[in-house]
């Protein structure tokens, strides 16, 4: 599938991933878990409430844990995953005509599978619904119900080699405080506090499916969950498209006229549609400045000083008060913590 670069800088709260660690914490021994956590590079990171998560840290949580706990999805659902899931689950969505009989074998298989769930499929003149209906009174599970939707969206977009725009996701648990992580996940509009967690497609969008290697299959597998558990997509919502200008025109024009008029509209229109979005110009502004600094803090020895100013800040002391408002520690304490688990 030709993807887009994937967006270098993204971050989620440490609050996305918190059903998770629960749920895998519950298949390891403390030692254990907490091994997995370090090698991941979260141990720290999770000690601070506004913690901030990379996706290189959630891939190597997910490729670590996945094998240690011999649970492909790591104790998400009431019954284990066994390893090797995944690689019979591509085998058989390879052998589909269609992106709809795709998204019939997908179902089929998690049907196999999953006890506390099952999928039902609807479709309609003008689409279809994947939806996951509990097999009793059981609690939403958010990190589990955003995997598995986010891992039929990504097979689909694998299949047709290119990201498969969605119409709609609806998620059965209710508004999370850090919403706005969806938006990184999910090119559509997101419902919370749905009758059943679901995705959904237009038909036009259904098409046949591209041929898939065996080396494609294994190159799938290899990138697991890198290629399917964040979006590529630079369009599916204003606020990414916001964030996509910003990190491309510089600090000198992230201003709110200026991506109006790169994304052809008028300020007034913009701010209204990052309104639906749940979000404003300034807190995208605020989060891009975030995911950068945590990654400049990461990877590279430039001064403190020196990203304040990359960043947009006109003092370093600016940039120190709004890194502890978003992260809860100070970059200087952010690097040496980086440095200690390296």
């Amino acid at each position: 599938m030709t993807r887009e670069a994937p967006t270098l800088f993204s971050t989620v709260s440490s609050e996305f991933i918190a059903d998770w660690l629960v749920a895998l914490r519950s298949l390891c021994a403390q030692d254990h878990y907490l091994s997995l956590l370090d090698r991941s590079g979260l141990l720290t990171d999770q000690s601070a409430p506004q913690g901030r998560v990379t996706l290189d840290q959630i891939v190597c949580l997910y490729r670590l844990a996945a094998v240690e706990t011999a649970d492909e999805m790591m104790g998400l659902w009431s019954r284990p995953i066994r390893p090797r899931a995944l690689q019979h689950l591509l085998t058989s969505v390879r052998e589909a005509t269609s992106l709809t009989s795709a998204i019939y074998r997908f179902s089929t298989f998690w049907n196999l599978l999953l006890d506390d769930y099952q999928f039902e499929l609807s479709e309609a003149a003008d689409g279809m619904a994947l939806r996951l209906v509990p097999q009793g009174d059981i609690a939403a599970q958010r990190f589990g119900h955003m995997l598995i939707l986010k891992l039929a969206h990504g097979l689909l977009s694998w299949l047709a080699r290119h990201e498969v725009p969605v119409k709609a996701v609806d998620f059965a648990f209710d508004r999370p405080v850090f919403e706005e992580d969806y938006a990184l996940i999910f090119p559509a509009p997101i419902v919370f506090g749905a009758p059943a967690t679901a995705i959904h497609f237009d038909a036009k969008v259904l098409g046949p499916v591209q041929v898939r290697s065996s080396a494609d299959l294994d190159r799938f597998l290899e990138n697991a969950p890198r290629d399917w558990i964040f979006t590529r997509s630079q369009h599916h919502t204003q606020s990414l498209r916001v964030r996509t200008y910003l990190s491309e025109a510089g600090w000198e024009d992230a201003h709110l006229t200026g991506a109006a008029r790169a994304l052809h509209m008028t300020p007034r229109t913009l701010i209204r549609k990052l309104e639906a979005d749940g979000t404003s110009f300034q807190a995208i502004k605020d989060a891009l400045r975030r995911d950068i600094a945590i990654r400049r803090l990461q990877v590279g020895e430039t001064s403190i000083e020196a990203i304040a100013q990359d960043v947009g800040f006109a003092s370093a002391a600016s940039f120190h008060k709004a890194f502890q408002r978003w992260t809860g520690t100070t970059p200087s304490s952010y690097r040496r913590r980086q440095a200690a688990d390296s």
